[in-house]
């Protein structure tokens, strides 16, 4: 089970080079430094090949890389054809390997390469890892081309067909076995090579199942018109598909170009996204350098139970395990850290937005149709989030062909509501045709607070909490009167930081921006400002787009504008958005998070700024967990929320401590 036809299945062996090092502290917080290299080669020269690829291995060494890769038969080059056959080139070819390998002996990284080798009467298309002065192991070839323009079976034995799990290369016995895994803690490295990615079961998945994150592949692919298209998805789907780094290093320049011409693609991927990639068809030598979190596909693996389902469908007895050295050194990050990781950029954007409204509505309209709702009641504020909320609402009626006029949008004026907020409010509701009601809670909360015996003038939390529960009474009750829905408008962010009233509006019967981060609020309403609206309604949603962010709960200023603006209290929502992603995504520790978070907003924050929000983040997220355990249903939008019938399910009285001791000890 799992092995095409033919292969032999091998006991696990466990080999043990020395110098190990499997402190996952060592990893810097799991980032791995790699590299895919293009080197200029000669065909048949093997030994101006090798001082090629020495040269590039200097560099990737200065340059902080960890393993590298070059391509396939990259030491003879692969375009030898019937020279693979001549014993000179087989016999310099390893003599030059050797050489490779002692001259490399003082670099401190791991090196894999391509190499013709004999081994007894069969000759091998080889990967080799090699680091310090030392051959760890060699993985054959599985899958050998032999339509149209490839003819690898001409000379090379297939892994199927070896009849050895031993090589012998100058004079010292290695590993031979197309399932090798190199070992070091969390890194575990295995290799297949060029046809071996195309095969409807490739070795990489047989690898992963086996605990490879980190795949390399060895190529000599040529380059056809929508080719590179197709391989830059393949990479991509099975990085994704193996929850793994995929590092693809390919011939380039100085290929025979007899018949084929080689563009020299370097690319390296993680779990579905292309980190970095070289240029194609350039006549110089490259290093493809990036960074892989085995923390984050640690975490995707233990998370998904699909994939530990399929490792566990596979009988896993065979394959070579070989421990090696992963220098421990500080690991200077290239790869881009997204700042706003819910946004994406560009063309995507646009994309992105359409698609989220067509989740949300389709959401709100089966829920619409399941209880017979004659209308949909919308507390209106002249906020974001409200305005996302009456947005979708109008979207979905159109879609169900309903008019609009059925939808009840209620403008609840109090305390601190401004003439800014209450006219785009009301601007909204009219321009889109929707039916207003204005129902001032001012009267209400004032009987309200002699009720209790609270003084107005106590702007404390009863005070804001009186007036947030009061309009969500209005709500419920006008549903009532009207058979309709009240539709929720807290979104992503806020339940995180538990920045609502609870049974106030906390609370709904349907909450459609409930997996929508407050980041990517203000891209959706700006969407529809620039996309869907008309010029009146275009006007007042970029105004909202572009006002302060407050519950309006206090008294304006002097000059009335709004006092009690949220990201004075709670933080930036870019920040917490940040904490939230990395912390719920990959359950990232929160010195990883910190350390990001220090990359990705170098000059918009200081260390300090990101460290007293990052505590502020984890004490809010656990005193709250509370609010978020009865909340309402709501449309899964994105990769992350935080329903306790879906993603997120956490004890109310859980802890802290853990998570605010490691932020206490960051200073």
């Amino acid at each position: 089970m799992g092995l095409h036809p033919g292969i032999r299945r091998i006991p696990i062996i466990i080999l043990n080079f020395g110098r190990i090092k499997t402190n996952s502290q060592d990893m810097n917080y799991g980032f791995i430094k790699v590299a895919a290299a293009v080197p200029n080669v000669r065909v048949a020269d093997c030994f101006y090949n090798i001082q090629e690829i020495e040269k590039m291995a200097r560099e990737a060494d200065e340059k902080g890389v960890q393993i590298i890769a070059f391509p396939e038969l990259a030491v003879t080059a692969y375009t030898c054809m019937d020279l693979f056959s001549h014993e000179i080139l087989l016999r310099e070819a390893e003599r030059a390997l050797l050489e490779l390998v002692s001259r490399t002996a003082g670099l401190n990284l791991m090196i894999i390469v391509g190499c013709p080798l004999v081994s007894g009467s069969q000759l091998i298309n080889a990967a080799v890892a090699i680091q310090k002065g030392e051959i760890l192991g060699v993985v054959p070839k599985s899958y050998l081309p032999a339509y149209k323009e490839f003819q690898e079976e001409r000379w090379f034995t297939p892994a199927a067909r070896l009849q050895q799990s031993m090589i012998t290369i100058g004079g010292r016995e290695v590993p031979l076995d197309c399932y090798l895994i190199l070992e070091n803690g969390e890194a575990r490295v295995g290799i297949e090579i060029c046809e071996d990615l195309w095969v409807p079961i490739p070795p990489s998945s047989e690898l992963a199942m086996l605990g490879a994150n980190l795949i390399f592949n060895l190529s000599a692919s040529n380059e056809l018109i929508g080719k590179h298209h197709y391989l830059r998805s393949l990479i991509a789907q099975q990085s994704g598909r193996c929850i793994a780094g995929y590092i693809y290093a390919s011939a380039g320049f100085g290929e025979s170009s007899t018949d084929l011409v080689f563009a020299g693609n370097g690319i390296i991927a993680e779990n579905g996204i292309i980190l970095n990639e070289s240029e194609r068809f350039t006549m110089r030598e490259q290093l493809v350098i990036s960074e892989i979190d085995l923390q984050n596909l640690q975490n995707d693996r233990r998370v998904n139970t699909s994939f530990m389902q399929g490792c566990s469908n596979y009988r896993m007895d065979y394959g070579t395990i070989v421990q090696f050295h992963l220098p421990n050194r500080p690991v200077e990050l290239t790869r881009r850290i997204d700042p706003h990781p819910f946004t994406p950029s560009g063309d995507a954007l646009a994309e992105r937005c359409e698609e989220i409204f067509q989740i949300q509505v389709s959401g709100l309209a089966k829920r619409l149709v399941h209880t017979h709702a004659q209308t949909a009641v919308v507390g209106i504020s002249g906020g974001l989030d409200s305005t996302l909320a009456l947005l979708v609402t109008a979207m979905t009626f159109d879609a169900l062909q309903i008019p609009r006029n059925r939808i009840i949008g209620i403008t609840m004026p109090g305390f601190g509501t401004t003439g800014r907020t209450y006219n785009n409010a009301v601007s909204l509701i009219r321009s889109l045709g929707v039916t207003l009601r204005e129902i001032s809670i001012k009267e209400a909360c004032v009987q309200h607070f002699k009720d209790i015996n609270h003084d107005m003038d106590n702007h404390d939390v009863t005070y804001e909490n009186s007036q947030a529960r009061e309009r969500t009474q209005i709500l419920m009750d006008v549903a009532n009167q009207a058979n309709g829905l009240v539709i929720g408008t807290g979104d992503l962010s806020e339940l995180a930081l538990g920045w609502a009233t609870y049974n106030g509006d906390h609370m709904s019967m349907y909450g459609v921006n409930g997996s929508i981060p407050k980041t990517l609020v203000r891209y959706l309403v700006e969407w529809v400002a620039n996309h869907k609206v008309d010029e009146q309604s275009k006007a007042t949603l970029l105004d909202i787009v572009d006002t302060p962010i407050s519950p309006e709960l206090i008294p304006a200023d002097e000059q009335g504008n709004i006092r009690q603006k949220t990201e004075d209290l709670v933080g930036p929502y870019e920040l917490h958005d940040f904490f939230l992603y990395h912390f719920l995504r990959f359950g990232a520790s929160p010195a990883k998070i910190y350390f990001l978070a220090q990359k990705a907003f170098a000059g918009s924050y200081d260390t300090a700024t990101i460290h007293h929000w990052l505590r502020t983040f984890f004490r809010r997220f656990f005193q709250q967990q509370f609010k978020r355990s009865c909340l309402p249903d709501g449309p899964k939008v994105g990769s992350i929320t935080l329903s306790p019938r879906g993603d997120w399910r956490m004890p109310s009285d859980a802890m802290a401590t853990l998570w605010l001791n490691e932020i206490d000890q960051l200073k």
